[in-house]
């Protein structure tokens, strides 16, 4: 992740007067903390929650209870309700939502590396899964790198 790929989010997002708020499992809170780093983003980032519990994936982001009993925290559909929810109740445009397996080991039988986005906005509700490779901390930075590709996306 580059403060250039932040840079232009922002710079988008100021240009559209629009904002932007995650809810981060694996990642978190290091897609705001990244985006935070970029001079200006108090102009669009509402906030983020860091829901690396899967019980908090219910209380905090709205994700459906009987979704996380029965494919577990580490789905598609998942990061897409963690989209809506960062969305819905930061109050903003836009909602990235991420889950996933840092690593080393696997969870709930999904392999390390494995990182679903979800973006949630304006006529958009879309999920990235992504197959990462490498130790956490490169799984996370790919995580993020991969979130703000999306959110590029649809910003133009």
């Amino acid at each position: 992740m580059t403060i250039t790929e932040g840079e232009m989010l922002v710079t988008h997002l100021i240009e559209r007067g629009e904002t932007v708020a995650t809810a981060e499992s694996l990642t978190a809170g290091l897609v705001c903390a990244t985006l935070a780093e970029v001079p200006g983003s108090s102009a669009v980032l509402r906030g983020g929650l860091i829901v690396y519990a899967t019980d908090l994936k219910a209380s905090l982001a709205g994700v459906d209870e009987d979704l996380l009993a029965t494919h577990g925290a580490v789905h598609p559909e998942v990061a897409a309700q963690l989209a809506t929810g960062a969305m819905d109740r930061c109050g903003a445009t836009w909602g990235l939502g991420l889950t996933g397996v840092a690593g080393p080991a696997g969870q709930d039988g999904v392999a390390p590396g494995t990182v679903h986005v979800g973006l949630a906005g304006p006529g958009v509700l879309t999920v990235r899964t992504l197959r990462l490779s490498g130790d956490r901390a490169s799984v996370r930075g790919g995580a993020v790198d991969g979130a703000f590709a999306l959110l590029g996306e649809h910003l133009g």
